[in-house]
């Protein structure tokens, strides 16, 4: 059974648990869709589907929970660093996948009439899993290159801080055909206006205009993107944490 029929079809009760179960760093190996290694203090979580500008299929939403879940447990971990294999940061959702096909017959979608309720219940389960990085113990920096569109938006903005390159992309295209984004955190992040003149729209902005108006920390040329965020996770590594 795939990823996203797992999570859909668990009890509720189960599906909130898995941000508390105990996750091994060796049992990360076995991920298809998510790269997580550490390195010093630091917890590295990386989107990796590359050939699909990391677009989010079945596996993506429970492997990155899990992901966190396992940093969340490692005593050495002090921070998450969260980012995209590849030519970008996340792409939203595959639409090879769930846009293609027949409406009933692909996997998210309905016959009509369409019903909010059986839309809602499809897409909790995977908006609780991307929430995990905002209701992560250890802190999760995100860095944006290239794009971070539809449902790539929603990962990013969960994280507690986004550095993101000038020239990348962030919007929510979709918003002009399905609606606002699930996770909400445009609202959050630059309030209600602002958050309004975007998701009415759809426009894209990029990096240097989502940092003048707070949906992100900082924006900086492309070529600095690593280092400036290097610099960052490395400065909060040095903090104690009281546990080790």
């Amino acid at each position: 059974m795939n990823v996203i029929k797992r999570l859909v079809t668990a009890p509720r009760h189960k599906v909130r648990l898995l941000g508390h179960r105990n996750m091994s760093m060796a049992a990360t190996d076995s991920f298809k869709t998510i790269l997580y290694s550490k390195v010093g203090r630091v917890a590295h979580i990386v989107l990796n589907r590359p050939d699909r500008l990391n677009a989010i299929n079945f596996d993506v939403p429970l492997e990155l929970q899990l992901a966190v879940q396992a940093a969340n447990a490692d005593n050495d971990v002090r921070v998450i660093l969260l980012y995209g294999k590849g030519k970008a940061f996340c792409s939203g959702y595959d639409l090879k996948l769930f846009a293609q096909g027949d409406r009933g017959v692909t996997p998210g979608s309905q016959t009509m009439p369409w019903c909010p309720h059986k839309d809602y219940s499809i897409m909790h389960p995977c908006t609780e899993a991307f929430m995990s990085l905002w209701r992560s113990l250890k802190p999760v920096v995100c860095k944006i290159h290239g794009y971070a569109v539809a449902g790539g938006s929603d990962i990013a903005l969960c994280a507690d801080i986004i550095y993101m390159a000038d020239d990348a992309l962030i919007g929510y295209p979709p918003a002009r055909v399905w609606g606002c984004p699930t996770t909400a955190m445009w609202v959050y992040r630059v309030g209600a206006e602002k958050a309004k003149r975007l998701l009415l729209t759809g426009d894209l902005i990029d990096g240097q205009e989502a940092a003048r108006i707070g949906l992100v920390c900082k924006s900086v040329p492309a070529a600095e993107l690593d280092s400036e965020t290097d610099w960052l996770i490395s400065r909060m590594a040095s903090v104690p944490n009281g546990c080790s």
